[in-house]
């Protein structure tokens, strides 16, 4: 990585096991370490596995800038507006394909989608009822519209790990395989997809090199973006992967970490 300025244009941080804490809340203090920040020239941009609608909850955090990327790069989401203002979707070709092979595979297999305007899934994918209404498809189905920005899979009755592993020899390189910490979820955007290709498009718009990114994550799905900003922080809950190229180690998510890190900047 390059050698950083002591100060960054902007702070790209995780949500879920960053940000946010265990029972995931925003914490008081990281609140008004963002506000404080913003206020001060180096506003926190959320990038996130999160699809659209679970980041209303979030939108008076934001600052003055008022977007977030989610769907792990898939999406640019106004949360001022409550509007996806860019998304980068699954070719359906592509997508039907990697669907069959899966289905193939790993019999028993259900499938999901998240689009710009919301979630689709198969009656029977299993689905915790949360955040907002979600769209049944029956059988998955492509091409589908609007654009997919994630294929999420799961397949009870398999080991999570084991389950993981075939999904990605079946894959390949055709779809990129995130993994935010969500047990026995396979979680696919398109070829070329992810945190660091969302934050890097973001950041070219802004003028913004990636030298002059900070970014904080906890997860593999974290890794491309870390890799590519200018410096790369895990918080101390992180996955071993993240600690193992993170250029500093904050305190967990739990500790307030990134708020610290915020403050550190005042």
């Amino acid at each position: 990585m390059s050698l950083m300025p002591s100060r960054p244009r902007v702070v790209a941080t995780d949500l879920d096991g960053t940000l946010l804490r265990s029972d995931g809340s925003l914490s008081s203090r990281t609140r008004e370490a963002i506000v404080a920040a913003e206020a001060a020239g180096v506003p926190t941009l959320f990038v996130t596995a999160r699809p659209p609608r679970w980041l209303d909850e979030l939108a008076d955090a934001v600052g003055g800038h008022g977007v977030a990327i989610c769907g792990n790069g898939a999406f640019v989401y106004d949360l001022v507006r409550r509007k996806v203002t860019a998304s980068r979707g699954h070719d359906p070709h592509v997508m039907a394909q990697v669907v069959a092979d899966l289905r193939e595979a790993l019999p028993g297999v259900t499938f999901a989608v998240e689009r710009a305007d919301g979630m689709g899934r198969e009656d029977v994918y299993a689905y915790p009822v949360e955040h907002s209404a979600v769209t049944v498809v029956g059988e998955l189905t492509a091409p589908m519209s609007p654009p997919v920005g994630k294929l999420l899979a799961r397949s009870p009755g398999i080991d999570p790990d084991e389950f993981l592993r075939v999904v990605e020899e079946v894959v390949g390189t055709r779809v990129e395989l995130g993994f935010s910490g969500a047990i026995g979820l396979a979680e696919m955007t398109a070829a070329g997809v992810t945190k660091a290709s969302g934050l890097a498009a973001w950041c070219e718009e802004q003028g913004i090199e990636a030298a002059d990114v900070w970014a904080c994550g906890d997860m593999p799905n974290d890794l491309p973006m870390l890799e590519w900003a200018g410096r790369a922080h895990a918080v101390a809950n992180a996955h071993a992967d993240v600690l193992a190229v993170a250029d500093v180690v904050i305190a967990s998510n739990d500790d307030d970490g990134v708020a610290q890190l915020l403050e550190s900047l005042l």
